[in-house]
Formats: C-alpha cells, sequence, structure tokens
C-alpha cells in the first residue's frame, strides 16, 4: 500500500484529475457558490524559452516495475459507508493479467433509493478527450490530416488573424496558447444554464475573443478549447459529424454497446445512475440530503463540453475501449505514441511544474518506479476515471456519483479509490 503524500499526490493527478484549468461555460466554482461572476483566471507566463517550441519525442521505454497484486481490503475500504456525504454511488473495475475485482455500492437514485447497479451508464466527462485524440490520430494514419498541419489552414477563419499557427498536435497535447473562454464560474449560473445549447463554433468564438496565451509549443494549458477545436477538424476532414465518426470509428469497433454521444439531449438514455450537487439551503430546487442539500444535476447540456467532454459510458466499455486502445487496437501503433508522449515544455503559470498531459492522456511515474497512463472526467454530480500500465498489467476504471464533482482540489473518494487499485 503506498503511504506517502507523494504517492497520493501523484496518483491523485493522473486518476483524480489535476488542479482545474479549464473554463468551461458550466465550469464550477473554487469556493461555496456566490452570485459574483468568476472571469477566466489567467496564469503569469514563464519566461520565453531560449530554443524555440519543443517538439514531443518517442517516449522512452516503461520501466519493467512488478505490479502489485490487487488490494481487495483497501480496494473494499475506498466504497465504504456509500451512500455517503460526499457521494451517493461507486463503480469500480479492476483489472489485468494478475486478476480483476469488481464492485459497485451506494443507490442510483436518492428518490426511489433505487439500489447502484454495476452496468448503470455515467457521464464520463473529459474521459471523452482520449476518444477525440484517438480519432485526430486515426485520420493521421491515414494520411488524411498531419499533425504538424496547422489550424489556420484547415479551419480558415476560425482562429483570429493575430494569432500565430496553432498545429493539430498541439491541439491535442495542450500546447497550443490557445485561451479559455470568459465566463462566469459560479454554480448558480451552472444550474441556471444547465439547458443551454452551445454551437462549436460559438464555444470557439467566445474563447478566441481573448488573446493567445503563449506561443504555440512553448508550455502546456489544459483547456477543452483545444479539444473543440479538434473536434471541428475530424468534421472537416471527413465530412461528418464529430459524434458519427466516433460511433463508427470506436465505439461499435470495440463494442461499447452501452455507450453513446448524446448530441443536444440533457437525458441519459437507459438505466443509470443520478448525479447530485451539494448546494446551500435556499438553493433553487434543493432537496435534504444528510445534513445539507442537494440538487440533482442529471439532466443536462453536455455541449459546453462537446468533443472535450460529452461521453456517456459504462465501466465495462471503458475498460473494453482503454484494453483496445493500449492494444493497437483503435489506433495503429506508429500513430498511437503522441497518446503516451509528454511535450518538455512546463506548465503554463507554473514554471517549476514540467508538463504532465500527453495527447489524451497523463503519464505519470508513481513512486517505486510504475508507470499509468489514464484520463479522469468530472460533470455535475459525476467523477470518472480510467487508467493503466501501458503493457495491461493492471487496469481500473472507475464512477463515483461525487456530491461535489467539480470543486477545487482533489476528489478524496476517487482518490482511494486510485490508490487502493494501484498500490
Amino acid at each position: 500500500m503506498m503511504k506517502t503524500a507523494a504517492a497520493g499526490l501523484a496518483l491523485a493527478t493522473l486518476l483524480v484529475g489535476a488542479p482545474a484549468q479549464a473554463a468551461t461555460p458550466t465550469s464550477a466554482p473554487t469556493s461555496a457558490p456566490t452570485s459574483r461572476p468568476t472571469p477566466t483566471p489567467t496564469p503569469t507566463p514563464c519566461p520565453a524559452p531560449t530554443a524555440g517550441p519543443a517538439h514531443p519525442s518517442a517516449p522512452p521505454a516503461d520501466p519493467p516495475v512488478q505490479v502489485p497484486p490487487i488490494n481487495e481490503a483497501a480496494l473494499r475500504e475506498s466504497i465504504a459507508g456509500l451512500p455517503a456525504a460526499d457521494a451517493t454511488a461507486a463503480i469500480v473495475r479492476v483489472g489485468g493479467r494478475k486478476g480483476s475485482w469488481r464492485a459497485v455500492r451506494g443507490v442510483a437514485d436518492l428518490a426511489t433509493k433505487r439500489k447502484a447497479a454495476a452496468g448503470a451508464r455515467f457521464r464520463a466527462g473529459s474521459v471523452t478527450k482520449m476518444f477525440t485524440t484517438a480519432v485526430v490520430l486515426q485520420l493521421v494514419a491515414e494520411r488524411r490530416l498531419s499533425l504538424d498541419d496547422t489550424v489556420q489552414d484547415r479551419l480558415p477563419g476560425l482562429l483570429p488573424a493575430s494569432y500565430p499557427e496553432v498545429r493539430v498536435g498541439q491541439l491535442l497535447d495542450h500546447t497550443s496558447g490557445l485561451p479559455a473562454p470568459a465566463v462566469p464560474g459560479t454554480l448558480e449560473y451552472a444550474y441556471r444554464t444547465r439547458f443551454k445549447k452551445w454551437t462549436p463554433e460559438e464555444y470557439v468564438a467566445l474563447a478566441v475573443r481573448n488573446p493567445i496565451e503563449f506561443t504555440p509549443g512553448t508550455a502546456q494549458h489544459y483547456l477543452n478549447t483545444n479539444t473543440f477545436v479538434a473536434g471541428l477538424l475530424i468534421e472537416r476532414v471527413t465530412g461528418r459529424s464529430y459524434e458519427r465518426e466516433v460511433t463508427t470509428r470506436i465505439l461499435r469497433p470495440v463494442g461499447m454497446k452501452d455507450s453513446y454521444l448524446p448530441g443536444a439531449s440533457v437525458r441519459v438514455r437507459g438505466p443509470h445512475h443520478e448525479g447530485y450537487q451539494s448546494v446551500p439551503e435556499g438553493f433553487d430546487d434543493a432537496v435534504p440530503y444528510g445534513d445539507g442539500y442537494v440538487v440533482n444535476m442529471t439532466e443536462t447540456s453536455v455541449t459546453s463540453t462537446w468533443a472535450s467532454g460529452d461521453l456517456i459510458s459504462t465501466a465495462a466499455d471503458l475498460e473494453k475501449f482503454v484494453r483496445a486502445l493500449f492494444s493497437g487496437k483503435v489506433v495503429p501503433p506508429a500513430q498511437l505514441e503522441p497518446m503516451f508522449t509528454v511535450p518538455d515544455v512546463t506548465m503554463f503559470g507554473a514554471c517549476d511544474q514540467p508538463a504532465v498531459y500527453t495527447s489524451g492522456m497523463t503519464r505519470l511515474v508513481l513512486p517505486g518506479g510504475l508507470v499509468a497512463y489514464g484520463k479522469t472526467g468530472a460533470r455535475y454530480g459525476y467523477s470518472a476515471g480510467v487508467g493503466a500500465t501501458r503493457d495491461l498489467e493492471r487496469t481500473l476504471v472507475y464512477s463515483v456519483n461525487s456530491t461535489d464533482a467539480k470543486a477545487s482540489g482533489q476528489n478524496q473518494r476517487a482518490l482511494g479509490i486510485a490508490v487502493a487499485a494501484f498500490s
């Protein structure tokens, strides 16, 4: 069992989520809900590098570190006591060549007290970025697109003329410098506008009213804007919708029969877990829960996250996906390397912090040398994550119906699951 604080923080970054950086039109507040609009924070830029933009190079082979046996006691403890104040339900699937462990706890619906189910659908949030990235890399493999192509050439007029050239590969690994839209950052705003329908073009246009954040290729800033533009590229290159391309290229071939992209629909089809957000007393539509109050956020538009966060899936389907992806069955091995490669830059506004994101995922060397890759996602009421060693010795998929899924800081319930799964 990992006992160091460093181990917990490392796993938290990979499998629970880095500190929030990606403002969206429904981004959560970083403190107690307030009615005051909060502009997107702008980190202090790092000094310009002396050499030009960095280019990812082939990653070194992951060290041959022994994966520990599955710690069933720790996993059971990580989801004990549900439903609880912090979460209403959890689904966990741990797998790999050393065996598997499956569990589900809690309730799917507070109103009916229906039990949580292992096959329930949930909102996967930014796990979607893995799928969007994979489709772009498929197009690269088909020679219909190049990572060195510029957005300006492929999507003329989308970016302001004042912007420098932004390359496709820089969108995928978040080194483009494209900004986020400045929107209110309150829970009240998110709840009030939860049914608003955004178009991708509207989202990007709002974002690029702001100046470019840094010279493309010189820093990393994880923002949904990058994946929105990647989704628009998919549509321009193929002549078909992003939803159709992900469905026909990934969901169907992999056998993800319970996964889909909802488009403008606010509902979650079929058996699913309801998602709840904790709110203060007096909040619109609040109902008592434990010692506090929650609102049901299940029905909400995900057009505000689109190609960066709209996937609805199940734990079993996501496990199929990560196995197929890492095995080279989704993206050909030659084009798959960017998903396992971190650019040699620092995080924007944190000049002493090396980049942590690959194209579509995060790479992390854990204490003891174990290397894992994964992606997390958060929508109000839903925290999801996938992670695996590259050799698939250990895999993890979880869904936690957190009552404060988009709060700043680490989600302790999801962190406990992640630590237990990889230690």
